[in-house]
């Protein structure tokens, strides 16, 4: 079985076990997404650029859990939107190399409304 499949039964069949279908609505998923991203962001928040890209082992553990919920969310998210998550990201790096082709955006970071 593909890995992202097996996640996403593994998901449902958690959610199925404590009745809890009920309260994975986009919305509430969504918000629960946002959540955990921003406890990622609060892990790096008061960290130099060198410190964020040389975490401590106890970072890291942190992050690898926020992470996870952060996966964990975003899947479930799209499964109950019956969205692909691999093939919607792969056709925005598509729809991105458009906005942003390498002979303007390279080096910069710059919106592609001002290349």
């Amino acid at each position: 079985m593909d890995p992202m499949e097996e996640l996403k039964l593994k998901q449902r069949e958690f959610a199925d076990e404590r009745d809890w279908e009920q309260f994975h609505s986009p919305k509430n998923l969504a918000m629960a997404l946002s959540v955990e991203v921003a406890e990622i962001v609060e892990i790096l928040q008061w960290l130099s650029e060198e410190e964020s890209q040389s975490l401590t082992d106890e970072q890291r553990l942190e992050m690898q859990d926020e992470i996870g919920d952060v996966m964990n969310y975003l899947v479930r998210l799209a499964d109950r939107l019956d969205i692909e998550p691999v093939q919607a990201a792969m056709q925005k790096i598509e729809k991105n190399r458009i906005k942003y082709p390498v002979e303007t955006a390279k080096g910069t970071s710059a919106k592609y409304t001002e290349l």
